[in-house]
């Protein structure tokens, strides 16, 4: 995982330096030492300050870097999350994206426990999907979690996850299934089996089955009520599609098992952080 974050973070880098940092070159002479914080303005969920951390260390190992607020953990509109002295031209060349991750995963981190917050008297559990940005999955699945929801599949490979053109393709649910048992036999793996459904028949058929997991996609409440009563804790039962801050507890007091939320990750809203700095003189 160190080598794949050290990896993302220098094409980073490369992507917004370039050949040179020409105005940093230009306007701040190698010698000149600054002191910054990270200030917080808007209340939120921090994540990523460990990230911030990496950026700064791949730029210039002589960076001095302290943690003020723990990753996961609330903070406030005015407080300080971290605190960085160095080089000036190095703070500056590192800034960018420096902010960008920690203002992406601390806003991905912040709506996910506010869906975590609404459902925190059900047993219901809050999990991300995919829809994640190219690149950075790791990094906003990691921001989900500090959030306090949990990971779904991370990819392709670790779960099977029959969907509806699966089961097109295959000609229905039952001959997908075993499909992906003769795949998990001659492979011997242990990965777990989930059916997308669109309806109460395709959840019979899917039951029948001896799945793992089952998902209702875009089921209404009463649906969702329907389903969980029929499949009667054979199995574990996921929601997903059109779930949001308004409809999340309604669906969770059915007795579901997972909600997955998309927006977590494909719509999120930056938390405002910004750095200020001051010459150390």
């Amino acid at each position: 995982m160190e080598k794949i974050l050290e990896h993302i973070i220098k094409l980073a880098l490369d992507e917004d330096i370039g050949d040179e940092d020409i105005t940093t070159g230009a306007v701040i002479p190698a010698d000149v030492r600054a002191r910054g914080i990270f200030i917080i303005k808007a209340d939120g969920i921090i994540a990523g300050l460990k990230v911030v951390e990496k950026v700064f260390k791949i730029i210039d190992e002589q960076i001095i870097y302290k943690i003020i607020a723990e990753d996961g953990t609330f903070v406030k509109n005015g407080s300080i999350s971290a605190e960085v002295e160095g080089s000036a031209s190095s703070i500056l060349k590192s800034e960018r994206v420096a902010l960008n991750y920690l203002q992406r995963m601390s806003g991905i981190a912040t709506l996910t426990n506010d869906f975590v917050r609404e459902i925190k008297h059900t047993k219901a559990k809050i999990l991300d999907t995919r829809k994640t940005v190219p690149g950075l999955r790791m990094l906003d699945k990691e921001a989900v979690r500090l959030g306090g929801g949990k990971n779904h599949r991370i990819g392709l490979f670790d779960l099977f996850l029959i969907k509806d053109n699966h089961i097109e393709i295959a000609g229905s649910i039952t001959e997908a299934v075993l499909r992906c048992r003769d795949y998990r036999r001659k492979n011997n793996s242990e990965f777990k089996i989930e059916v997308e459904t669109k309806n109460l028949l395709e959840v019979k058929e899917a039951l029948n089955c001896d799945i793992d997991i089952i998902m209702l996609d875009n089921f209404s409440t009463d649906l969702i009520k329907q389903a969980v009563e029929l499949i009667n804790g054979k199995c574990l039962v996921e929601a997903s599609g059109n779930i949001n801050l308004k409809n999340v507890k309604e669906v969770a007091e059915t007795g579901i098992d997972y909600i997955s939320v998309g927006a977590l990750t494909h719509s999120v809203k930056a938390l405002d952080i910004s750095l200020e700095l001051q010459l150390i003189k």
